[in-house]
């Protein structure tokens, strides 16, 4: 119980010190740093470095004012040497280029999945025989020829087959679209 109100007072005496030293050293590091966000949380790791010090709160109030000055100076430089080493580029500068090409873009590949989606619909509605010529056609990428010998059809029973095909899905599609632009 004894440790919980110390804890308590030192949580309290860190919160003061906080509300009494924070807004001075949010000051000089926004002076320093051209992020306001940085400046913040340099100043936030500031006071969690003073929390984690072992010997902090035994410091007198002057040495806990120059403590924590020479603490967020240091900070400060440090956030200097990362940024020589890290290079920062805006998110609006990223943006701009990330789907350059607009086939790689999230938004495309849920629109393809959909339309993938629908054609496989408006395909599972066609006779069984129409269905496999044209998955051998286009999924197996045979010709004609190869799949009336492999049906067993003739090579021009085929071709009609599969042009008619085509032919009721460019009119479903057709459909579709008009039925989008009344509606």
């Amino acid at each position: 119980m004894q440790a919980n109100r110390h804890m308590t007072q030192a949580e309290q005496e860190m919160a003061l010190l906080y509300r009494k030293y924070a807004p001075g050293l949010l000051t000089y590091v926004r002076m320093c740093v051209p992020s306001p966000e940085d400046a913040e949380d340099l100043v936030v790791e500031v006071f969690m470095a003073a929390l984690e010090h072992a010997q902090f709160a035994a410091f007198s109030e002057k040495e806990k004012l120059l403590w924590l000055w020479r603490i967020t100076r240091n900070k400060v430089i440090d956030a200097y040497r990362r940024a020589k080493t890290r290079q920062n580029v805006t998110l609006e500068h990223v943006a701009d280029g990330l789907f350059e090409d607009e086939m790689s873009s999230p938004e495309y590949s849920a629109l393809r999945q959909e339309d993938y989606m629908d054609l496989y619909a408006h395909l599972q509605s066609l006779p069984p025989l129409q269905q496999q010529i044209l998955r051998m056609r286009f999924g197996q990428d045979l010709s004609c020829r190869e799949i009336a010998t492999t049906l067993g059809k003739q090579e021009n029973a085929v071709r009609v087959t599969l042009s008619r095909s085509l032919n009721l899905l460019r009119k479903i599609y057709q459909r579709r679209k008009e039925e989008q632009e009344r509606g």
